[in-house]
């Protein structure tokens, strides 16, 4: 079976359908129409058409895929409608091949009954009462009305007495049995769509739609926090993809290389500086009293012998040298090859602290010096720190992360 015509029939006022024919002579219906943009709607189909012409009917799924994805551009109201159109009709080709409804093709019915509401306006308070007293005659449970014609954006106390009026109105024809939908079309801003939804708390309004525009959608969560009344949206999103910034975001799962209280303490309240803090993990995240300083980045000039001595062999040498500060290290470090975590002296003179070289390449083929080099400790005179070179199975992570690499 092959697809041998498509048609399309604009009808009055705002309506447009599409014919979908096959060479076994199935005819299968869509509806692709955007509210005021019927003509648009219609040249899209054309141009769509040309993809399925000549091809399987009961391919839906390739289709679809064609026509949403296979060009540059994609989505949008007029694109997205004429699709969902032509899909129908697809739909409708095959339930009428295969002597199955629709639903029974994809997957059956979940449900015997479903509640609707029926539209009343809302625009004329005057007959509203009138509509609403018809439709209950006719069985509806629910009604769904404009918030307001024109409005501001943030309404005037006026403004918003008059919407609340017309719904407590409603509430009223309806009583507490029934239900009342407020429809807001996104003529509000956040401000004032939270101003309206607290006066429309009271009467407890089945849900409001649309608060604000789609593009701005964003902003619904904070309306959700501060309002009990539920929110609907969806009539201007066209896609799957488009409903997921406003989904609330996922819990951060707790960082096991953050750092202990104390050192949060410490470093928010020593002075601000403009020195690089290379992120730790678990084998080199210091204890709470190492009070350890992150190296500087910056290029500077080759330190002279003499502070080549006080500050250690391990930012000119491959090797460790002894020192007469040895002290300071930690005697498992040498023991158990864990990254070294000296203390300086708290006396220690910015001033005084030799520039920075960074370090070079370990002796050890295809080995890096250990994470303790992202923490080198610098002082001044004999009580600077030393740190000796270990290999170490990390790569050259961490030797770009001194600006070594």
């Amino acid at each position: 079976m092959k697809i041998t015509r498509v048609e399309t029939f604009l009808v009055p006022p705002r309506w447009l359908f599409c014919r979908v024919e096959t060479d076994e002579g199935v005819v299968g219906w869509g509806e692709p129409v955007v509210e005021g943009r019927a003509e648009v709607v219609r040249a899209a189909v054309d141009v769509l058409a040309e993809l399925l012409v000549g091809q399987d009917p009961l391919r839906i799924q390739d289709h679809w895929q064609v026509m949403s994805k296979g060009g540059f551009y994609r989505g949008g109201p007029v694109l997205s409608s004429a699709v969902a159109g032509l899909d129908q009709a697809l739909w409708d080709i095959a339930g009428k091949t295969y002597g199955a409804p629709v639903h029974a093709l994809l997957g059956g019915p979940v449900r015997d009954r479903v509640r609707v509401y029926a539209w009343v306006g809302g625009d004329e308070p005057g007959q509203l009462s009138e509509q609403i007293a018809a439709q209950v005659e006719a069985g509806f449970t629910a009604v769904k009305m404009n918030a307001a014609g024109a409005t501001s954006p943030i309404p005037t106390p006026a403004e918003t007495a008059a919407i609340v009026a017309r719904v407590a109105a409603a509430r009223e024809a309806l009583g507490p049995g029934r239900d009342v939908a407020v429809d807001f079309h996104g003529r509000f801003t956040a401000a004032g769509a939270r101003r309206v939804l607290a006066e429309l708390a009271p009467l407890h309004p089945l849900f409001v739609e649309e608060p604000v525009l789609p593009e701005y959608s964003h902003q619904l969560a904070g309306l959700v926090a501060s309002s009990p009344v539920p929110l609907a949206t969806g009539e201007r999103l066209y896609g799957r993809a488009e409903f997921l910034p406003h989904s609330p975001p996922a819990s951060p799962s707790p960082n096991p290389t953050s750092p202990t209280p104390a050192a949060s303490r410490r470093s928010t309240a020593s002075p601000p500086s403009r020195r690089p803090t290379a992120p730790s993990s678990p084998r080199t995240a210091p204890s709470a009293r190492s009070h350890w300083r992150p190296v500087s980045r910056s290029r500077s000039p080759p330190p002279t012998s003499s502070s080549r001595n006080r500050v250690g062999a391990s930012t000119t040498t491959r090797t460790p040298t002894s020192s007469p500060t040895s002290s300071t290290r930690r005697p498992s470090d040498s023991s158990t090859g864990t990254p070294c975590a000296a203390t300086p002296p708290d006396s220690a003179s910015p001033s005084t602290r030799p520039p920075y070289a960074p370090p070079t390449a370990p002796a050890t083929p295809g080995a890096t010096p250990c994470g303790g080099t992202r923490r080198l400790l610098r002082g001044s005179g004999d009580r600077a720190a030393r740190h000796r070179h270990r290999p170490c199975p990390r790569r050259a992570l961490d030797l770009a992360a001194v600006g070594g690499a």
